[in-house]
């Protein structure tokens, strides 16, 4: 919005001509998301207390966890409060791809908001059924993928890169847009599961958004791409606004829920902040790579599949508890150093995938 308005004057004005450079408009949306979730953050915490809409704790869940009733929920509206504002102010709004991460995080936070709302009316830990939910999510990505190829100036690239490998490229025509529903829908869902400590999940999340910052941004401008061998997408370097708003946001909300969480993000969060990571990693042409950034998701993701299916062949666990923190909890391994050794975890996976765009 503030490049609409502001950088047409740049000729009377010389300093508003910074608003052409993405990088000035990135850090700005950064810092605005990050100014929006202190202003909004205690207001918002105390409406959550007033209105009792606190965390419902399972009861076949780690004991330790009974002490975190009623904690504050649904604090993903300060995250998706904050995204959005600064988005609008700094990002171009001409941008399509930006419209597509910003509306289709919205959506995901939107089926969240009813996941964490039948919960609280309800009373119990259980909300949309699982099939609903897959449904709802999958049906919003499918139009995603639909869009990308056909609203997308009909030249979005359906190949898909593999991470180390330059060379190939496999194309997926049109069997690409269920390729998105499978990236953005898995994204979405595994991050929600790891959402299970006190800042667990968004420390992982702002170490692989960071990462998508820089390739996003890689991937718009075409000397780079071009140097890196990456596929060049043109407009994607204006999701960098995107990803510096997530990171402002994702930072402000952690201020909040850091050890001891003075408020959860709920399905609301995780699921809208795992949907922006997948939509991000669609439009860089980094999909295959978010396995590997996003490594603590898909950890966690696999560990509950383990479970399921031990218990289901043997009738025995693998685990103590799934998803794997609450196996380490189980394990005697004090809450906050499991948060902190998985954030060092995330960190190590995004150097390697940092090295994946020059090794060839």
């Amino acid at each position: 919005m503030l490049y609409q308005f502001l950088y047409p004057l740049h000729g009377d004005f010389a300093l508003l001509n910074v608003f052409q450079y993405i990088t000035f408009r990135a850090a700005y949306a950064a810092l605005t998301a990050l100014a929006v979730s202190f202003m909004l953050g205690p207001w918002l915490i105390e409406k959550l207390q007033r209105h009792q809409i606190g965390q419902k704790i399972r009861k076949e869940g780690p004991k330790s966890h009974q002490a975190k009733a009623g904690t504050p929920t649904m604090g993903g509206a300060l995250i998706l409060a904050a995204i959005t504002v600064s988005t609008l102010l700094w990002a171009r709004l001409d941008n399509v791809y930006v419209w597509m991460a910003l509306l289709t995080t919205l959506c995901f936070g939107a089926i969240g908001f009813v996941d964490d709302y039948l919960k609280i009316s309800k009373g119990t830990s259980r909300g949309l059924s699982g099939r609903r939910k897959i449904a709802a999510q999958a049906v919003i990505a499918l139009v995603l993928g639909i869009c990308l190829i056909k609203v997308a100036g009909g030249h979005f690239e359906t190949r898909i890169s593999i991470p180390f490998l330059k060379s190939v490229l496999i194309d997926l025509g049109w069997f690409y847009v269920p390729f998105v529903v499978l990236v953005v829908v898995g994204a979405s869902n595994a991050v929600n599961l790891t959402d299970g400590l006190d800042g667990l999940a968004i420390g992982p999340t702002l170490v692989a958004g960071a990462f998508y910052t820089v390739v996003v941004y890689l991937a718009g401008n075409v000397n780079f791409s071009r140097y890196l061998q990456i596929v060049y997408v043109e407009g994607a370097g204006e999701l960098t606004v995107f990803c510096a708003a997530l990171l402002g946001a994702g930072m402000g909300f952690l201020w909040y829920n850091a050890y001891p969480a003075s408020v959860f993000m709920g399905d609301m969060g995780s699921l809208a902040l795992g949907a922006a990571l997948g939509v991000v990693a669609i439009i860089s042409k980094h999909e295959v790579l978010l396995v590997l950034v996003g490594g603590i998701f898909v950890i966690e993701t696999v560990s509950v599949m383990i479970q399921v299916v031990a218990y289901r062949i043997s009738g025995k666990r693998v685990l103590k508890m799934a998803p794997l923190h609450h196996h380490f909890e189980l394990l005697g391994w004090p809450e906050p150093k499991i948060i902190v050794r998985f954030w060092i975890i995330a960190i190590i996976l995004a150097l390697l995938s940092f090295s994946t765009l020059k090794l060839r």
